[in-house]
C-alpha cells in the first residue's frame, strides 16, 4: 500500500538542466549567504570598536573587503558555469554526456558554495576578531590579518576545485540522430 523510492529512477528522470541550474544556484547562493554572514559579524564588531576608537573604521575595512571577494567567487563561477549550458530539444536532451554535464555543475556548485559559504564565516569572525584587537592594541592588526588571510584563500580553493569539477563536462548537446539498427 506504499510506494517505494527509487533513487537510480529519480536520478535518470531528473533533467540534467535541473541539476546543472541547481548547481548554478546553490554556488551563488551559498557564497552570497557566506559573504552577508561574514560581512554582518565584521561589521558589527567594526561598527561597537570604533564606538571605543574610531581610527579602527578604515583600516577594518579590508575585511568587509575580504568577505565581498567570496560573493564574487559564487558569482564568477555561476556565470563560468551557465556558459556550458546551451539549448538542447527536451527529446534529444537526455544522453550520458548531457547528464555528466548535468552532474558535474551540480556538484561543482555545491562544492564552491560549501567553501565560499564557510569561508565566508572563517573571514567574518577573523575579521571581527581584528577589529576588536585592533581597538585594544594597534600592534595586533596585521598579525590577526594574517590569519584571515588563510581564511580567505579556502574560497579560492573551492574556485579552483569547481573548476577542475566541471572542466572535463562539456557543453549540453543533442543527442546523435538515431539510425535504424541493421542486423
Amino acid at each position: 500500500s506504499g510506494e517505494a523510492f527509487n533513487v537510480g529512477q529519480f536520478l535518470e528522470e531528473t533533467s540534467p538542466y535541473a541539476w546543472a541550474g541547481t548547481g548554478i544556484g546553490l554556488c551563488i547562493g551559498l557564497s552570497v549567504l557566506g559573504a552577508g554572514w561574514g560581512i554582518l559579524v565584521t561589521g558589527s564588531s567594526i561598527l561597537g570598536g570604533g564606538v571605543r576608537s574610531p581610527r579602527i573604521t578604515t583600516k577594518n575595512l579590508i575585511s568587509i573587503i575580504f568577505c565581498e571577494v567570496v560573493a564574487i567567487y559564487g558569482v564568477i563561477i555561476g556565470i563560468v558555469y551557465s556558459a556550458k549550458l546551451q539549448h538542447v530539444p527536451e527529446n534529444l536532451l537526455y544522453t550520458p554526456h548531457n547528464y555528466y554535464t548535468g552532474y558535474a555543475i551540480f556538484w561543482g556548485g555545491i562544492t564552491v558554495g560549501i567553501c565560499n559559504l564557510l569561508c565566508g564565516i572563517a573571514v567574518g569572525i577573523t575579521g571581527s576578531t581584528a577589529a576588536i584587537a585592533d581597538a585594544a592594541d594597534p600592534n595586533l592588526f596585521v598579525k590577526i590579518l594574517i590569519v584571515e588571510v588563510f581564511g580567505s584563500i579556502m574560497g579560492l580553493f573551492g574556485l579552483i576545485v569547481g573548476l577542475l569539477m566541471v572542466g572535463a563536462a562539456g557543453d549540453f548537446t543533442a543527442a546523435a540522430s538515431v539510425s535504424p539498427h541493421v542486423l
